[in-house]
């Protein structure tokens, strides 16, 4: 079973965290069901950037992004080259570590 590894966030997960993923979930998911209440403004359907991560290990595990993800993506607040839509990556079998960005494009936090 994958980890994913939540680098330190001051606001979401101070301390960092590690949860167990299964195959097939999303980034998102297993982020909200640890407890890291991450935005996802239009309720993970890929219609907003404000689930935004930056994958720092295991991105070429993570199915590969469409044309929508990337075209959202363009709008997202410090893009890297390893970004990605939490509700759009999936995880493999291999173990991440994930940076969730200290800002959104949200001016207001919709406190899901």
């Amino acid at each position: 079973m994958p980890q994913v590894i939540f680098l330190p966030h001051d606001e979401l997960c101070p301390d960092g965290a590690v949860a167990e993923a299964k195959t097939g979930e999303t980034v998102l998911d297993v982020a909200i069901k640890n407890g890291i209440d991450i935005e996802h403004a239009c309720e993970k359907s890929c219609a907003c950037t404000t689930c935004h991560v930056i994958i720092r290990e295991g991105f070429d595990s993570l199915n590969e992004s469409d044309e929508l993800e990337d075209d959202m993506l363009d709008k997202a607040w410090g893009l890297d080259p390893e970004s990605r839509l939490g509700c759009q990556a999936i995880i493999a079998d291999e173990d991440l570590v994930v940076e969730v960005p200290k800002y959104t494009i949200n001016m207001v936090s919709e406190n899901h």
